[in-house]
């Protein structure tokens, strides 16, 4: 998967949606991941009810936006439903995750750009 991405000394990238694959992450999300640069990422993910981000922790800052559905989501031991129009701040290292309650889609920003997310020798 490929997406548009800010060279060093490049002014700017426009990304259409649609020309950019989505990945089925399996388990009910799929992923697809929008304009990036080296200091910053935004991915759309797609959850199914009862679908799960496994708890995790990264060294990035991250922040959520939630696009439709509800979500419970776990940061560093706390618990809140969160909704369509509703956002949080995900510290580095902070251990995170959500459950999906009602399906729908979330936006992640993430600084700097998550490499892993990346083909296999594709850099900023």
């Amino acid at each position: 998967m490929s997406a548009t991405n800010i060279k060093p000394g490049q002014s700017g990238s426009f990304v259409r949606a649609s020309d950019i694959a989505v990945e089925d992450l399996g388990n009910g999300i799929k992923r697809q991941i929008l304009s990036y640069g080296p200091d910053i990422m935004n991915c759309r993910l797609w959850f199914e009810s009862g679908s799960a981000g496994d708890i995790h922790d990264h060294f990035h800052s991250q922040t959520t936006y939630i696009e439709s559905g509800l979500f419970l989501a776990h940061i560093n031991g706390e618990e809140r439903e969160i909704g369509p129009g509703d956002s949080v701040y995900i510290e580095p290292n902070a251990r995170h995750g959500v459950t999906c309650i009602e399906a729908g889609s979330l936006l992640d920003s993430f600084s700097p750009v998550r490499q892993d997310f990346l083909a296999s020798g594709e850099q900023t």
